[in-house]
């Protein structure tokens, strides 16, 4: 009985198969390679590769020679490579020169608003249930700007730059923008500054500032009060 045999030349010698798939593989990966790290490398930038007259690859870093760019760029991935890359770094940042840092400035932001004047005002002398002399002041301000609660602060005569300095009268001054500070003159004696008798309000809705204040009881000379404009700085 016959029996069918194929002959070996028709697949080429044994073995042969397998080495020529092999070889086929690692081109494809190297190829694979190179693409992956031009990606990621500009050959062009690159200040430690120089083209010598043989056209080889230099690496000026490492001072090694390459005979293509494929070749080049797997040094660039060795450890000599990226040791050397590493200490350049630091050798060049202890060249640098060390530059002055800009100060830091801090400007005081001044209101862009124009002042439109004084507020309108009335002032109430009274006496209270104990018999002190007291006074509340009721300040207007309809246009003040959003978000902006009136100040107020009492200033010495000595403070004020408006008129002469006289120990015998004090300041109280209130200030909102866009309004000019208003001051109002006041005797120079002692202000009872209890909860009961010293009270500020701000009403948001009709835009009023009230402040009530009494002298203490030993001051029983009558209050004057002269209304001014003034600074509240």
């Amino acid at each position: 009985m016959g029996t069918n045999r194929t002959s070996m030349s028709e697949f080429g010698k044994a073995g042969s198969g397998g080495v020529a798939y092999s070889s086929v593989s690692d081109r494809s990966r190297r190829d694979r390679v190179r693409a992956l790290t031009l990606a990621t490398i500009d050959l062009k930038n690159d200040k430690f590769l120089m083209k010598n007259h043989l056209g080889q690859y230099e690496c000026v870093l490492c001072h090694t020679l390459h005979k293509t760019e494929a070749n080049y760029l797997a040094h660039t991935q060795g450890k000599k490579h990226l040791e050397n890359l590493r200490l350049q770094q630091a050798r060049e940042q202890r060249a640098a020169p060390v530059l002055p840092q800009p100060a830091k400035v801090v400007v005081k932001r001044k209101s862009s608003s124009a002042k439109i004047g004084l507020p309108s005002h009335k002032v109430t002398p009274f006496v209270d249930d104990l018999g002190q002399r007291a006074l509340r002041f009721e300040i207007h301000f309809p246009e003040i700007e959003d978000g902006c609660q009136p100040r107020h602060r009492f200033m010495s005569a000595f403070e004020q730059r408006v008129e002469k300095p006289d120990r015998e009268f004090q300041y109280l001054l209130f200030a909102a923008e866009p309004y000019q500070t208003i001051a109002f003159k006041l005797p120079n004696r002692r202000i009872d500054r209890s909860p009961e008798r010293f009270q500020t309000n701000w009403d948001w809705d009709s835009l009023r500032f009230s402040l009530t204040l009494s002298f203490l009881p030993q001051e029983t000379q009558s209050a004057g009060v002269k209304v001014d404009a003034a600074d509240l700085d």
